[in-house]
C-alpha cells in the first residue's frame, strides 16, 4: 500500500462491499441493485450535469423503500468518514516510517532555532503556555453514541488490517469482524428517539477523554520532550508541564437551555470526578502490579519505613484513597449525604506521590522504568487533575438583570432593570464593598430567579477546581460583569472565579474595548482580576448579525483593541474564541486560525471551543488527537515567539470598506428583503430540523421568534442542507466586487499572500464555496417554493456565482479550492453519494408538507438530514 490514495480507496471499497453484503442479506439482491442504480445515476448526473434520471428514480421510490434507501447512503457516507479518518492515521505512520513526516512542533522548533531562539527560551515559552480546549455540546453531533462506538471499532479493524505481513487467516478474521460491526450498525436506528439530556452530552464528552485523550496526552508529551531535547541537549520537560488542558460547557451552558439546571451542573462536576478517579484507579492498579522493585531512595524510604515493597506501598495508598473518592462521588450522585473525609479532591497529593516514586527510580538507576507508564500517569495527573475537566458556567446577561431587579424591588429601592448604566454600577459597587448580606433571608422569588441564585449557591458549595470561567452571554456593559461578581460574593463563593464577558454581535464587539476599559478604571475590579483578564469573542452571532466578512473583521479589530488596552494596563489577556465547526461560525483549521490572529493577541494563552462533531473528528482517535494537540501547541508557540507583523494601513482601509459594503448587502437581504423569511422557511428544512433530536438545547431562544431568534447553529445547518451555504459568503460578493472595481485587485492579492488574517479568510471562503451546489438548492426551490418567491432564489444563486468567480480571479485559479487537492478530492468523491440524499430530502419535504403526518416520511427526512451532515463533515 505505498500509494496513499490507493490505501484510502481500498478501505472505502472494503467497507462499501461489507455494507452492500449487509443490505443484501437483510433486504435482498433486488434492493441492493436499486441502491446501486441510484448511485450510478448520481455519478452519471455529476459527469453530464443532468440529474433528471436520478430525480425520476428517487421520486418513483415506494414508501417502503424510502427509509432504507436514505439509510444506505447515510451509512455509506459515515463509513467513508471512518475510512478517511483512519487514512490520516495511515498516512502519518507511513510518513513517519519513511522519515518524511512533518511534525508541526518539530518543524517550528527548527525554524525558531534558525532565528536564534535558544532551547531554554523555547522551553520557557512552553512552561508559560496556557491552551484550554473547551468541549461543547452544541447540537451538531448527528451520530448517536451507540453508533460512534461501532465506528471506533471499525477504525480498530482497519488498523489491524493495515499490516504488510498480515497472515491470510488473520485478515479473514478481521474482515469477518468488520462485516459483523457494519451489520450491527445497519440494524441500529441512526436517529435517537429522544433528545440527549445535558448529562448525556457530558458523558459523551468524557468518553472521548477516556477512549482517546487519556492515551494521546502522554504520547504528545513524549514527542514534545524528544523535540525539545533535539534543540537543547540535556533539557527535559518539567514533570508538571501542562500547556494544554481541557474544559467543558456540557452541563454548564444554560444560555437558552432550560434543561441545564444547578442540579445538572452539580451532577456533571461529580461525574467528571468519578470518571477521573476511575481512570486513575485502572492505571494505578497496573503500576502496582508491575512495581515490585525493592530498592528506593531516602525520601521514599522515609515515607514507607521498612516496607519490603516501597513503590507498591505508596501506590496502594493512592489507589485506596482514589477508590474512596470514586465511591464518594457515586454516593453524592445517588443523592446520599456523605462526608468528604479521606478523599482526594485535588491532584497535589497524587502528583507528589507519583513524582516521589519517579525520583526514587531515577536515583536508583531505574530510569527506564521511571520514564515508562509512571511518567505517562504523571503527565495525565498534571493535565487532567482530579476533575478531568473544569466546567464553565454560561448564562445570559438578562437573567442576572432579572434576578437583581427582583431583589431591588423586594427591598423597595426601585427596579434595577430600569436604571441607567451609571446607577447600576453605583449600586453594584456599593454592594460589592458592603460587609452586610444582600440576599433576603425570607423571600420567595420566581422559579427563574431562584434557579439563577441556586446556580451561584451550587458554585459556592462546590470545589474551586471543578469550575473554569463564568461566561456572560450578550454582555454589553460593565454592569453585566459586576452583576455576576456581586451574585458570586453574595452566594458565598470564596474564590475569585473568572468572569468572562462574551461579546457576540458586531456592535458588542466594537464596544468591547470601552467596556473593559471602564472595568479597569474601577479599583475593586482591578483588584479582583489580579492582573489577568479573559474575554470571549463570539463568532456565530456576529456572523448571523452582520454577515461573515464584516463579522470576521469586527472580531479582528476587537482583539487588536483589547490587546492594546490590556498591555497598557499591565493585564495579561486571554482571548476565548467561541468557534464552531463551520466557516459561518469561525470554523476551519485551528492552526491557521491561531496564526491569523492579530499580532500579540495570543501571547502564550488561548481558550477555544471545540464543538459537536468536531470533537470526534479532531480527538476521537488517539493518533489524530496527538496531531491536533501538536497543531495547537505549535501554533500558539509560533504566534507567541514569532508574531506576525502589523497589517499595512492601506490593507486596513480596504478591509474597513469591504466590511461596510458586505454588512450592508447582507443586512439588506436577510433583514430587508420582504421575501427572505418566507423563502428561508419554505426552501430549507429549518422548521423540520426541530424534530431532529440532536442536542439538549432548543433550536430557538424564543419559541415565538423569527429568524433573528433562531440560534446560529440551526441557521447555518438549514442553509448547508440545501448546499447554498449562504451565511458563510453573503455580502462578500459585493465587498470583493467593489474592492476590485476600485482598482485594488493587486492589493487584494498582496493581502492574500502576505497577511495571514486575510489569507485565512479568503481560503476558508474558497473552501466553503467549493461545497456549495447552486443546482441542488435550485431543485429544492422548484420543488418547495411558489413562483412568487423564486426571484429571490435566482438573486441568491447569481450572487453565489459572482463570489465564486471573484475568488477564483483573486486567487488566480481555474477551479475553486484548486490549491488544496486533499479537500478537493474529498468533496468530489463524496458528492455522488450526497446528491441522492439532497434530492430525496427535497421530495420528502414536499410530501411531509402536503400530506398528513407520515411516520415513514418523517423518519426518512431525519435520516437525510443526518446523512447530508455526515457527508459534509460538519453541520452547524
Amino acid at each position: 500500500m505505498s500509494d496513499n490514495q490507493a490505501s484510502l480507496r481500498e478501505n472505502v471499497r472494503l467497507l462499501g462491499d461489507c455494507l452492500g453484503e449487509t443490505m443484501s442479506n437483510h433486504l435482498g439482491d433486488a434492493f441492493l441493485e436499486k441502491v446501486e442504480n441510484i448511485r450510478l445515476l448520481s455519478k452519471e448526473g455529476r459527469q453530464t450535469g443532468d440529474s433528471a434520471a436520478l430525480i425520476e428514480a428517487l421520486e418513483a421510490l415506494d414508501d417502503k423503500d424510502i427509509v432504507p434507501v436514505a439509510r444506505a447512503f447515510n451509512q455509506f457516507l459515515n463509513l467513508s468518514n471512518i475510512a478517511e479518518q483512519y487514512h490520516r492515521v495511515h498516512r502519518r505512520r507511513t510518513n513517519e516510517s519513511l522519515g518524511v513526516y512533518h511534525n508541526p512542533v518539530g518543524d517550528l522548533l527548527s525554524r525558531l532555532s534558525d532565528k536564534g531562539v535558544s532551547g531554554e527560551q523555547m522551553l520557557a515559552s512552553l512552561q508559560e503556555q496556557s491552551i484550554e480546549l473547551v468541549l461543547t455540546a452544541h447540537p451538531t453531533e448527528v451520530v448517536r453514541r451507540s453508533l460512534i462506538r461501532k465506528y471506533d471499532n471499525i477504525s480498530t479493524e482497519l488498523e489491524a488490517l493495515d499490516k504488510d505481513n498480515i497472515l491470510p487467516l488473520e485478515k479473514t478474521k478481521h474482515i469477518r469482524r468488520l462485516k459483523e460491526i457494519i451489520t450491527q450498525a445497519w440494524h441500529t436506528d441512526e436517529i435517537r428517539e429522544d433528545r440527549p439530556t445535558p448529562v448525556d452530552e457530558a458523558k459523551w464528552g468524557f468518553a472521548v477523554i477516556e477512549q482517546s485523550l487519556w492515551q494521546a496526552v502522554p504520547r504528545f508529551f513524549r514527542q514534545l520532550d524528544a523535540q525539545i531535547n533535539e534543540h537543547a541537549e540535556g533539557l527535559q520537560l518539567p514533570l508538571d508541564l501542562a500547556p494544554i488542558r481541557f474544559a467543558t460547557w456540557m452541563g454548564g451552558d444554560r444560555d437558552g437551555n432550560p434543561n441545564v439546571t444547578h442540579k445538572v451542573t452539580e451532577e456533571v462536576t461529580l461525574l467528571a470526578r468519578w470518571m477521573a478517579a476511575d481512570l486513575y484507579i485502572k492505571d494505578l492498579s497496573v503500576l502496582r502490579s508491575e512495581f515490585s522493585m525493592t530498592q528506593c531512595n531516602a525520601a521514599l524510604r522515609a515515607r514507607v519505613g521498612d516496607s519490603a515493597q516501597p513503590y507498591r506501598d505508596v501506590l496502594r495508598r493512592l489507589e485506596s484513597k482514589i477508590v474512596a473518592t470514586k465511591n464518594w462521588a457515586k454516593a453524592r450522585l445517588d443523592g446520599k449525604a456523605v462526608a468528604d473525609d479521606n478523599i482526594m479532591l485535588n491532584s497535589r497529593e497524587l502528583y507528589d506521590d507519583l513524582v516521589l516514586c519517579y525520583q526514587s527510580l531515577i536515583d536508583c538507576g531505574m530510569k527506564v522504568i521511571a520514564n515508562g507508564s509512571l511518567l505517562d500517569l504523571i503527565r495525565c495527573a498534571a493535565t487532567f487533575g482530579m476533575t478531568l475537566v473544569r466546567l464553565d458556567v454560561r448564562q445570559d446577561a438578562s437573567r442576572h438583570i432579572e434576578a437583581l431587579s427582583a431583589i431591588t424591588r423586594f427591598y423597595g429601592v426601585g427596579d434595577y432593570a430600569e436604571w441607567d448604566e451609571a446607577s447600576r454600577q453605583a449600586f453594584l459597587l456599593t454592594e460589592l464593598n458592603s460587609k452586610r448580606p444582600l440576599l433576603p433571608s425570607s423571600w420567595s422569588p420566581t422559579a427563574d430567579v431562584k434557579e439563577v441564585l441556586d446556580t451561584f449557591s451550587m458554585i459556592a458549595k462546590g470545589e474551586a477546581n471543578s469550575f473554569g470561567s463564568y461566561v456572560i452571554s450578550m454582555a454589553s456593559a460593565p454592569s453585566d460583569v459586576l452583576a455576576v461578581a456581586l451574585l458570586l460574593k453574595e452566594s458565598g463563593v470564596s474564590f475569585a472565579m473568572r468572569i468572562v464577558p462574551l461579546f457576540e454581535t458586531l456592535a458588542d464587539l466594537d464596544n468591547a474595548e470601552p467596556i473593559i476599559e471602564q472595568l479597569f478604571s474601577l479599583p475593586w475590579y482591578k483588584a479582583y482580576i489580579d492582573g489577568r483578564q479573559e474575554v470571549m469573542i463570539g463568532y456565530s452571532d456576529s456572523a448571523k448579525d452582520a454577515g461573515q466578512i464584516a463579522a470576521t473583521w469586527g472580531q479582528y479589530r476587537a482583539q487588536e483593541a483589547l490587546t492594546r488596552l490590556c498591555k497598557k494596563h499591565g493585564v495579561h489577556l486571554t482571548l476565548f474564541h467561541g468557534r464552531g465547526g463551520t466557516v459561518g461560525r469561525g470554523g476551519g483549521p485551528a492552526h491557521v486560525a491561531i496564526l491569523s490572529q492579530p499580532p500579540g493577541s495570543v501571547n502564550g494563552a488561548i481558550r477555544v471551543t471545540e464543538q459537536g462533531e468536531m470533537i470526534r473528528f479532531k480527538f476521537g482517535i488517539p493518533d489524530i488527537a496527538v496531531r491536533s494537540l501538536e497543531l495547537y501547541c505549535s501554533a500558539v508557540l509560533e504566534a507567541t515567539l514569532m508574531p506576525t507583523t502589523e497589517p499595512k494601513e492601506e490593507w486596513r482601509a480596504i478591509m474597513d470598506e469591504m466590511a461596510e459594503v458586505g454588512m450592508n448587502q447582507y443586512r439588506s437581504i436577510v433583514l430587508g428583503h420582504e421575501d427572505f423569511v418566507p423563502y428561508f422557511r419554505a426552501t430549507t428544512p429549518e422548521q423540520e430540523l426541530a424534530k431532529l433530536p440532536l442536542g439538549s438545547r432548543p433550536a430557538r431562544r424564543r419559541s415565538d421568534g423569527g429568524v433573528e431568534s433562531l440560534r446560529a447553529i440551526p441557521w447555518i445547518f438549514a442553509w448547508m442542507q440545501i448546499r447554498l451555504m449562504l451565511p458563510a459568503w453573503l455580502g462578500a460578493e459585493s465587498a470583493l466586487e467593489q474592492a476590485i472595481e476600485s482598482g485594488n485587485l493587486d492589493k487584494l492579492r498582496e493581502m492574500h499572500g502576505k497577511w495571514p488574517f486575510f489569507g485565512a479568510y479568503l481560503d476558508m471562503l474558497d473552501m466553503v464555496l467549493a461545497k456549495a451546489e447552486p443546482e441542488i438548492s435550485e431543485y429544492y426551490e422548484k420543488r418547495l417554493v411558489g413562483d412568487e418567491l423564486q426571484g429571490l432564489g435566482r438573486l441568491l444563486r447569481n450572487k453565489l456565482a459572482q463570489v465564486s468567480r471573484l475568488v477564483k480571479e483573486l486567487k488566480q485559479q481555474q477551479r475553486l479550492i484548486e490549491d488544496n487537492k486533499t479537500i478537493r478530492l474529498s468533496i468530489d468523491v463524496r458528492n455522488p453519494y450526497i446528491d441522492p440524499l439532497h434530492y430525496l430530502q427535497a421530495e420528502l419535504l414536499y410530501r411531509s408538507r402536503k400530506s398528513a403526518e407520515n411516520p415513514e416520511v418523517n423518519k426518512a427526512l431525519m435520516i437525510t438530514m443526518a446523512g447530508i451532515a455526515s457527508g459534509m463533515q460538519n453541520t452547524g
